[in-house]
């Protein structure tokens, strides 16, 4: 490693840029968006039942290691606002191939996640609606392609109420559990007494609490969407990169307080894997249609995350493109300044994944899923060394652009970097998790692969 600064990318000058229409408001809602999600209100029964009310632990430190890498990215943004999608910090400070890397990683993470996110959307509707779920999925992702290429503003718009929606969820379900607990309303079972009454607070050890941040880190990431989004914010990114770190705060109290509530009200052994556990606490609360009002808050945040893996691949690989990596036709704008190649390129992937899970759900589906299952560890583990890198050298090269900084560094960044690391190997010894894994690692080993080709005899931009 040399003493020389790092070079700021820029994109290519002959390239059309994105349009600031985004506002903080709709920043604060895609960054609220990006981690609540079905994740919180469905899948938190699964690591519940595996792990007990120290699951509560697991989601304190899973968000303390997402809250690390978010304050990163912040300082990072401030230091060097003229970089792009947070991927691009790869690039510029570890170089081309790791900016290639970290680019198409993430592209294909949310391109299958709009895949998986259709799914889930067409199976809570096929309740109601009497049609295959397939065909749902298709009608889902095609009204959401189209508000994404009406305009930016309209996909903020979007998503700013369907994360207003999950939030004004998350509040209402704690204030009612909270009364309920604290005996407001009436006569009431359990307390938080709950947590230590049916074999303690970590009735299988210790040692599934550690391995279960495993599982619940992959609910929280999302946040790293909002420095997305801030390349289209009107306001400066040094205003976008402290929202975002006071935010993920907040939501990891929203996670931390709701599952609390929840495990104060049923007892834990009661909540079943794959259902939500909110609904089951509202039924014993006494709440009428728990199970369907929850039912619409899950199809809420189903469909929030579905517009925001629209928005934030097609961004990305604008990005990619307009830096060589992908072709150049894809950096094309329309007259609203929406890059609608780079959408619908996403999109017809996506679209090719969602037709796997029906043609073969068991094989291609399931290796497209299962190969992006650790992807989001080995990027923001990425993440973590180019903070480091950017860091030593802004440090020695203009320490006073530093205004806004990663919190105890070193130390700081190289435990978050260590954690992550103890969580890949932690998805080797488990044999749900190891097949993920290893299919990540394929899908990595791939696109290093293809940086080899693509870029062959190419100039770097």
């Amino acid at each position: 490693m040399t003493d020389t600064p790092v070079a700021t990318p820029q994109t290519r000058s002959d390239h059309p840029q994105l349009a600031k229409t985004l506002r903080s408001r709709h920043v604060t809602m895609i960054s609220i968006g990006g981690i609540i999600g079905a994740g919180l209100f469905v899948g938190s029964s699964a690591a519940i039942a595996a792990i007990g009310p120290a699951v509560l632990v697991s989601y304190a430190l899973a968000g303390l290691i997402v809250l690390f890498v978010m304050r990163m990215l912040g300082e990072m943004a401030v230091t060097h606002p003229d970089t792009g999608a947070f991927t691009e910090f790869s690039r510029l400070a570890l170089g081309p191939l790791a900016g290639f890397t970290a680019g198409w990683l993430y592209w294909y993470f949310w391109v299958v996640v709009v895949a998986i996110e259709a799914i889930a959307g067409a199976a809570i509707l096929a309740r109601w609606i009497d049609l295959p779920a397939w065909q749902i999925g298709v009608v889902l992702m095609t009204v959401l392609t189209a508000s994404n290429l009406f305009s930016t503003r309209t996909y903020g718009e979007f998503e700013f109420w369907f994360s207003s929606i999950k939030v004004a969820a998350i509040v209402a379900f704690i204030a009612i559990a909270g009364a309920h607990v604290s005996g407001m309303t009436g006569d009431h079972q359990g307390g938080f007494s709950n947590l230590f009454n049916d074999g303690g607070f970590a009735p299988f050890g210790w040692g599934p609490v550690i391995a279960g941040v495993t599982t619940v880190i992959f609910a929280i990431v999302g946040a790293e969407i909002a420095t997305v989004a801030a390349a289209e914010a009107r306001e400066g990114p040094r205003a976008i990169a402290n929202l975002t770190t006071s935010l993920v705060m907040r939501i990891v109290l929203f996670y931390v307080g709701a599952i609390g509530l929840i495990l104060a009200v049923i007892p834990w052994r009661s909540i079943e894997p794959g259902s939500s556990p909110f609904a089951a606490a509202l039924g014993q609360v006494g709440v009428p249609g728990a199970e369907d009002l929850m039912n619409v808050v899950v199809l809420v945040a189903v469909l929030s995350c579905l517009n925001s893996g629209i928005y934030v691949a097609s961004r990305i690989l604008f990005t990619l493109a307009a830096k060589g990596d992908a072709p150049g036709w894809i950096v094309k704008l329309d007259r609203r300044g929406v890059p609608k190649r780079a959408i619908l390129s996403c999109v017809g992937f996506a679209f090719l994944a969602l037709g796997a899970s029906v043609v073969s759900p068991g094989q291609v589906f399931a290796f497209l899923v299962n190969a992006s299952g650790a992807l989001m560890m080995i990027i923001y583990l990425m993440t973590v060394a180019s903070h480091i890198r950017l860091r030593s050298v802004t440090e020695r090269t203009r320490p006073q652009d530093l205004t806004l900084k990663a919190w105890f560094y070193p130390v700081g960044s190289y435990l978050t970097g260590a954690a992550m690391i103890a969580v890949l190997a932690a998805m080797a010894l488990s044999q749900e998790l190891a097949t993920q894994l290893y299919a990540s690692l394929a899908c990595l080993g791939v696109t290093v692969a293809l940086h080899r080709l693509f870029r062959a005899g190419r100039k770097q931009p």
